[in-house]
């Protein structure tokens, strides 16, 4: 018989049980949850924007920034947005601040009470400043100029919102899809002329785009060379003289959507009958949001152009 008593035996198995309970207690219990770091980005006017935590309500004030919260899964945080903001469906249903001009009615937005803004490159600075006095978080997204200032919109709103995978999944996506497109027109030896109308209030120099522009860099990407870049503006009017001239092979109509332009319409143009566009039918509507908004439906646009471009490449 051991040294040890009876009743010491017994204390040092009760102990040891209750040591190899409590280790698989630890094993098994969920780790304590990390608080969110706060974040600190400089937005696009230079302001230097401050969170200790990813927001719970939201005001959009530029449809593209709506469309990115939806795209990154925030958009039940949603509580504002701009009267444009109109996609996805469900961004309808969420309170519209009215319109942006003159200038943002900062009394509604103040009483939803948003813990951030978000503001865009277009926004007027004006604006941004009046909120910010007022005590609100705002941060603006830039005046996207490329398809890579997007990507690093969307990865700014998901690192604001604590949706730093989902963001990256997005750009990832639209990458890929971007990267698809330049696959199937790197090596196209027939690059048509596109005419992209914007708008036709003066179908006698309607507005279209030139160099610098989202339109000229995707019509570029499909395939295509845009008669826009004949000047040295990002949007202009061109004549009529001109663009008979210039004789598109292809016209886009980003007038459709909000102007009600149809081929048909564009065919019972006065001088508009001569155009190798119109006489062939490859006139074709379009809706413009889908690259007037720098958003995730940017790479939509690109692809639906390239499929009026080089239909032979989609079959």
């Amino acid at each position: 018989m051991s040294s040890k008593t009876h009743a010491e035996l017994t204390l040092l198995a009760v102990l040891s049980a209750a040591l190899l309970v409590g280790c698989a207690l630890a094993q098994s219990s969920p780790p304590t949850a990390v608080p969110p770091a706060p974040v600190t980005l400089t937005d696009s006017f230079g302001n230097e924007v401050h969170l200790t935590a990813p927001p719970t309500r939201i005001v959009s004030l530029a449809a593209s920034n709506t469309e990115i919260v939806f795209a990154i899964g925030a958009g039940d945080r949603l509580v504002g947005r701009d009267e444009f903001s109109d996609f996805p469906a469900e961004a309808l249903e969420v309170e519209s601040i009215g319109s942006l001009y003159p200038k943002v009615n900062a009394e509604v937005v103040v009483a939803l009470e948003p813990d951030l803004v978000l503001a865009a490159g277009i926004t007027n600075p004006d604006d941004v400043t009046a909120l910010a006095e007022l005590g609100l978080t705002v941060y603006a997204t830039s005046f996207a100029a490329t398809i890579d200032d997007i990507y690093n919109d969307i990865l700014a709103v998901g690192t604001l919102t604590g949706e730093t995978a989902a963001a990256q999944a997005v750009v990832d996506d639209m990458q890929a899809r971007v990267r698809a497109v330049e696959k199937l027109t790197a090596n196209v030896s027939d690059r048509p002329t596109v005419f992209y109308e914007i708008d036709a209030t003066d179908p006698s120099k309607p507005w279209t785009s030139g160099p610098g522009s989202f339109i000229d860099l995707l019509i570029g990407t499909a395939g295509g060379t845009n008669v826009g870049a004949a000047s040295s503006e990002a949007y202009w009017q061109i004549s009529l003289e001109e663009l008979v001239q210039q004789d598109p092979q292809i016209i886009v109509l980003g007038s459709s959507k909000y102007g009600g332009q149809t081929p048909e319409i564009v065919a019972e143009r006065a001088g508009w009958g001569q155009i190798a566009a119109v006489t062939a039918g490859n006139v074709h509507t379009f809706d413009d949001d889908l690259v007037s908004r720098p958003g995730p439906r940017l790479v939509q646009g690109l692809e639906t152009l390239a499929a009026i471009v080089h239909p032979e490449l989609s079959e």
